[in-house]
């Protein structure tokens, strides 16, 4: 995909220029590089300019929102459900174990440009990760990554809970899930010292794929 000036069109964009990030591929940049971390306000499209930070669903649907007041409708927020297990992240391992589960089946958002899947996540994040262990996805809109997504999360769990005899309640398997996404927090709420918000085309540890 090849990259798109921001212009001051939208109250995504003008939150980039403040920060003197002016290309998509440097947003990109930037908010994988932000601390992964729930957010105070899903329903704010700026919350991750104003808590410095943000989990999958608040970054992607950010850069979603910046792609659409730019004229590029064609970068589509993604929401899937795949197996979160040890493998995924060892960081939830000894939830899992306590259980006895395998894995959780969780939500997640990313992006697709054209044919292809990114995720901005964190900055070791790739979509190859989860690609294998993916049970569902579906396009959704920036402004559904609230009620809209954890009612489909939640319709999903029951399903699963069902139809692989699974012997926890709905309500259990939530709990157990928010523990692990505590344990995939730890670690990253630190403050990240030397941080510039400032990103230059050229850099070295942009992607292959992102750059022109």
């Amino acid at each position: 995909m090849r990259n798109f000036k921001i212009q001051s069109k939208g109250l995504v964009s003008e939150e980039f220029l403040k920060i003197n990030i002016s290309d998509f591929h440097c947003a990109c940049k930037y908010i994988s590089e932000l601390p992964y971390k729930r957010n105070s306000d899903k329903n704010d499209i700026k919350i991750i300019f104003k808590d410095f930070g943000g989990a999958c669903s608040t970054k992607h649907a950010t850069l979603r929102k910046l792609a659409l007041e730019n004229d590029q409708p064609n970068i589509k927020l993604i929401l899937g459900i795949f197996k979160m297990d040890a493998e995924y992240t060892v960081k939830i391992k000894n939830t899992l174990s306590k259980f006895a589960l395998h894995y959780i089946p969780e939500a997640h958002n990313y992006l697709k440009i054209e044919d292809k899947y990114y995720d901005f996540t964190r900055s070791n994040c790739d979509y190859v990760q989860f690609k294998n262990k993916l049970l569902i996805e579906k396009e959704i809109e920036y402004d559904e990554i609230t009620s809209d997504k954890i009612l489909f999360h939640k319709n999903f769990l029951e399903k699963w809970i069902f139809d692989e005899n699974i012997p926890f309640t709905p309500e259990e398997i939530w709990n157990i899930r928010e523990q692990c996404i505590e344990d995939l927090q730890k670690d990253d709420l630190e403050e990240i010292r030397n941080f510039s918000p400032v990103c230059f085309q050229g850099s070295a540890e942009m992607h292959d794929e992102f750059k022109q």
